[in-house]
């Protein structure tokens, strides 16, 4: 047994962390506990739909607890089939299979397309996924994904997945062959510093995919339930997939995925597929809860406007420093940097109690609660501003 002599020994050691413990939450602001208060534009990765410990989510968790909190799958219970019913209502799929993570749900979804090319495609089983793509960290999703960081670990990995460029649908034909059974993508791939496929990609990747007889899945992990604006990504394109994968913002807060499908893509049979949370009414209610909320017309609205405020308030930052473009859409922006300093902005960002957020080197990512308030906006802004200053001071003096 190992002596842990700090306090933080006795967790694995996967992604470095600062040295503090958050201890609550409310809204954008975590507090630590020295009781020092941090405005959040990561929210858990997108998480947090609407901010830190919402009262419609721990509402809707209590009641549940002290109701029911799981029968085993091996049952229906109220929550799992309100929300599958919500979910269908809202979306162009027939069916739901819930799961506890995002990787969980993509894994799923391969599962789901495999068993598909065996019973209607001779067997076919590759899936075109992309170059910059992420999908989870079980073995299947990291195949699956087209992080560079992935490639030398665990080998080896599973087979079937050739990667495409993004917007490049010729790179996609090129891939096709009587093995493929279906393409899946992020419409923004926010690991890779939330690079977008444009709406004309996607309507001529789902032309394709049903020329060829293929299915399309959508990884909306990070971009559904309402983050872009819309409930749904896909719905920016006017397309409608075979296959949606749903995940962090669903939960809002709470361990919560789901993967959807229609009538002509479902094909599981008894025993393909299960897990022992899955679907668990504990969770079930919250998602409700966040759905039920997300869901209104005027929400969606006002994400757009804190999106279209965010995006502006960026522009304006990069401009007076001399930095790159605005990417995303919706409360999933990223700001282009142009050098690799996104780190250490983070670092100081968070010394200042902001938190934010860089994927790649020269980039910073932005994914604050969905009920985000302008205000608050204009603080992070501020945050950045400063900094920003004194980075380019630093350099005209180095």
């Amino acid at each position: 047994m190992t002596d842990a002599t700090h306090p933080f020994d006795a967790l694995m050691e996967i992604t470095a962390r600062p040295p503090v413990v958050f201890v609550r939450g409310a809204g954008s602001y975590l507090w630590d506990d020295s009781r020092k208060r941090y405005l959040d534009f990561v929210q858990g990765w997108a998480v947090n739909a609407l901010g830190h410990s919402p009262p419609a989510v721990a509402e809707a968790l209590a009641a549940q607890a002290n109701r029911l909190l799981t029968p085993s799958p091996a049952f229906y219970n109220e929550p799992s089939l309100k929300l599958a019913k919500a979910l269908v209502a809202n979306s162009c799929f027939d069916q739901v299979f819930f799961a506890n993570s995002g990787a969980e749900a993509n894994e799923g979804a391969i599962k789901l397309a495999r068993k598909f090319g065996s019973l209607y495609k001779n067997g076919a089983y590759e899936i075109i996924s992309f170059v910059g793509g992420f999908h989870g960290r079980t073995l299947a999703t990291m195949s699956a994904s087209g992080k560079k960081a992935f490639e030398p670990l665990f080998e080896p990995k599973v087979t079937g997945f050739p990667k495409a460029q993004l917007n490049d649908l010729d790179s996609v034909k090129r891939l096709i062959s009587n093995k493929t059974v279906a393409v899946m993508l992020e419409p923004i791939q926010g690991e890779a510093g939330v690079w977008p496929a444009t709406d004309q990609f996607l309507r001529e990747l789902r032309a394709l995919t049903k020329e060829r007889g293929l299915l399309l899945i959508v990884d909306e992990i990070q971009t559904g339930m309402g983050r872009t604006g819309k409930l749904f990504h896909y719905e920016h394109a006017g397309i409608e997939p075979d296959i949606m994968t749903l995940g962090k913002g669903i939960g809002g807060g709470v361990p919560l995925a789901a993967l959807l499908a229609t009538d002509y893509a479902s094909c599981f049979e008894h025993g393909d597929q299960g897990g022992t949370f899955n679907g668990n009414p504990l969770m079930c209610a919250a998602g409700l809860a966040v759905l039920e909320y997300v869901a209104k017309p005027e929400f969606l609205k006002a994400v757009t406007d804190a999106g279209l405020f965010l995006e502006s308030e960026l522009q304006k930052l990069s401009a007076r420093h001399g930095l790159g473009e605005v990417r995303g859409r919706g409360l999933l922006l990223a700001l282009d940097l142009k050098l690799p300093i996104g780190a250490s902005i983070v670092a100081e960002a968070f010394a200042d109690g902001v938190l934010i957020n860089s994927p790649q080197p020269d980039a910073l990512r932005f994914m604050p609660a969905l009920n985000v308030t302008h205000e608050e906006i204009s603080l992070m802004i501020d945050c950045l501003d400063a900094i920003l200053v004194k980075a380019g001071a630093a350099r005209r003096v180095a």
